[in-house]
This record gives C-alpha cells, structure tokens and sequence, in this order.
C-alpha cells in the first residue's frame, strides 16, 4: 500500500498531507513531538481496509507551515485547519482520530462542528470540559517540582533543551514516556525539577523496544532538525488562552460517537489531574460507545499498539 504526499491551503496555511486509499475519510491528528509519520501503520491498515486515511503534518510541524506568532496556535486555529483541510481534499465529512495535542483538535472538532465530523476517536487524552479557573493556575507544583507544561511556557527555554541534541531528546522522549520505561509510576515523568528541564531524570536506553526502530527515531530527527520544537510548543503556550477563548463552550457535551482508547502504563492514565475523567467519559460523550485500556501500553498509543489501534479503529468504524 502506496502513501502519497502532497500540500493544500487551509485557513490561511500550507499544509502537508500523507494519504492512502480511497473510501470513506478518517483523518489522523498528531501529538507532540511527532508528525504525520506516527499514523505510518494505521494509514496501511485503514487504506486497506477501504478507507481514505488522511494524515496531516499539524500546524507547526513537518512541512506544514509554522506561524511566528504564538496566538496562532490556538484550538480555533487548529480545529479551523482541519475543517479547511475536509474542504481541501472534496469531502464533506470524515471520522476524526487524534492522539495526544491531536486528541483536544480531534474532540473539539466534534464538538463544534459534528455535522463534517461524524464520529471521533481519542488516544490518550481523554476529552475535558473547561473548567472553572484558568489552567496554568491550576497545574501542579511543588516546592522542588512543577508540571512540565508550565515549564514549557516560556519561550525559547524548552526549545533550546531539546534542540541541543535533536536524537537524545527524540529517543529519550519516546522511550521514557512508552510503556518500556522501568518506571514505576508513569505520571512521575511529568513533574520536573525547578531548576532542570524536560529531558532531566528520565530513563534512557541502548536497546530500542520492539516497535521502535532507528529509521523511526531517524525520520523524526530529521523532521525536527530541520524545524526546531518551537512550533509544537506554542500549542502549550495557549493553554490559557484556550481557555478564554472556549468560554462560549463551556459544559458543551461531545454529541457525536466515540471511543477513548488509552494505555494502562501511560502517564496520561495515572495522572490524579486526568484518571477521574476516564470512568466519567460518557457524561460528557453521550455517544461514548467504548473505552479501551490496553496493558502495558504507554503514551505513544498507536505506535506502541500498531494493531491493537487500528483493529480497534476498524471495529468502531464498521458499526458506524
């Protein structure tokens, strides 16, 4: 199964697409740090299964535009992509996909516009209604420690940790926060030390896991040498602004159908902040038709879990 690449225009943007097949649409949104080449296996499994899958560079990343401005990563603006995107490629409707930032851009693009997308799956990221207080106020911190999110509000520090050394901080990412860390409490991986940075504390290893090769780590170095992190960043740096701008949304459900499929070893999962969300889904998804623990699994859920993601995907869209 062939993947083609070509570019569109959308909200003001050019951005990259990898597709396969042909059929019914479901488009693929992306985490951080990754790009389109994360869906590498559920673009083969869904083409073949006789749907169109469609996987973007999201804003910011691979050979999609990255806007200078900060404010331009905002969930509007992500979720705008996407609706551009569906008018780019002649489609009125898709299922959408998302993991990770993907899953906040997949679940509010069903929540504002349920009428282009019909259905959506959440990997990791369960979704979240707004909730009372602005959320950088919010976010855990200790007297040694803060959340990893708060550090990666000010801009250029992150980036200039990470772009130090492109492959560590690739390979040491993908490993610590997999479900192949000898860690024993995944959530511990997201509060860093005041005086450090992301890559500090985290486990490393020499031998790759299973469903990782060098010639993945390699693609995203290069994807990332090429682009700096500053991009995927800013979608951080509009937490709180988010928050401000999705008040007229505020306790809005997900009227769509749905599934969550998140793995028991992620740290997403064992968070305090997020693990009440998972039993709670269905009050805020009415249509929730399924939540998918997989064990053993860890954030990078649809490359950890090639299989288990895509036969979950087809399952859920079979019955659509």
């Amino acid at each position: 199964m062939t993947i083609s690449h070509r570019f569109i225009e959308t909200n003001g943007i050019r951005m990259h697409l990898a597709e396969a097949g042909s059929g019914p649409t479901v488009l693929l949104c992306h985490g951080f740090p990754e790009c389109w080449y994360s869906w590498r296996h559920q673009l083969e499994a869904l083409a073949a299964a006789g749907y169109r899958a469609v996987a973007p560079d999201m804003r910011g990343y691979g050979q999609t535009d990255k806007p200078d401005a900060i404010d331009q990563y905002t969930l509007l603006h992500l979720t705008g992509d996407m609706v551009g995107l569906l008018d780019a490629i002649g489609t009125d409707q898709a299922v959408v996909v998302g993991h990770d930032w993907g899953a906040p851009v997949a679940w509010r693009c069903a929540l504002f516009r349920p009428d282009r997308f019909r259905a959506v799956v959440g990997l990791s990221v369960p979704f979240q209604l707004r909730g009372p207080n602005r959320p950088s106020t919010v976010m855990p911190r200790t007297e040694n420690q803060r959340f990893y999110q708060l550090y990666f509000q000010t801009p250029g520090v992150a980036e200039a940790e990470l772009e130090k050394d492109v492959h560590n901080a690739i390979k040491t990412t993908l490993f610590a926060l997999s479900g192949d860390a000898p860690v024993e409490d995944p959530a511990s991986l997201t509060m860093l030390p005041n005086e450090g940075g992301w890559l500090d504390g985290k486990p490393t290893t020499r031998s790759l896991p299973t469903w990782l090769t060098d010639s993945d780590i390699e693609f995203y170095v290069e994807e990332f040498k090429r682009t700096g992190f500053a991009g995927g960043l800013n979608w951080y740096r509009n937490i709180d602004r988010n928050w401000e701008l999705l008040a007229p949304w505020s306790g809005a459900k997900v009227q769509v159908p749905a599934v969550y499929v998140v793995g028991d070893r992620d740290g997403v999962y064992r968070s305090p902040s997020w693990s009440h969300l998972v039993p709670s889904l269905k009050q805020f998804v009415p249509l929730l038709r399924e939540t998918i623990v997989l064990k053993g699994c860890g954030h990078w859920t649809q490359q950890e879990r090639a299989k288990d993601v895509s036969n979950a995907l087809l399952e859920f869209l079979k019955k659509l």
